[in-house]
């Protein structure tokens, strides 16, 4: 019982310190957190080149710029879950169900990153 009790508190510790953060910041976080899971794998290719994302990301983050990188990239997915549904509804008139069936799926799987890309909070 205590376990799970320190194991929450840990968790929610965590989570309060990832919402506080900068995206800079977050960033800075995750790349660290990748680093410890290369070398707990002994891939040092990995880290060499985790090890220089971090220097650039320490040298040149900015979290204006990573916002609008970021709202960017959602403005990107939704023109493609747009040309995603074109293509369905084109299937559709044709009344072609193995299409229809392709090009649903491919909808899905845009509308999915999109969800992704919106849920973060920068």
């Amino acid at each position: 019982m205590n376990n799970r009790i320190a194991l929450a508190l840990a968790l929610l510790s965590v989570s309060a310190f990832s919402h506080a953060a900068s995206p800079c910041q977050e960033k800075e976080h995750e790349i660290q957190r990748e680093i410890s899971y290369a070398e707990k794998h002994n891939n040092q290719s990995r880290i060499n080149g985790l090890n220089k994302a971090l220097r650039e990301v320490r040298a040149n983050c900015s979290d204006t710029k990573l916002r609008a990188a970021h709202q960017k990239k959602i403005a990107e997915q939704k023109a493609e879950v747009a040309e995603r549904r074109r293509e369905f509804n084109e299937a559709k008139q044709k009344g072609d169900a193995e299409k229809m069936s392709k090009r649903e799926h491919k909808l899905k799987e845009a509308q999915q990153e999109l969800k992704v890309l919106e849920a973060r909070d920068y």
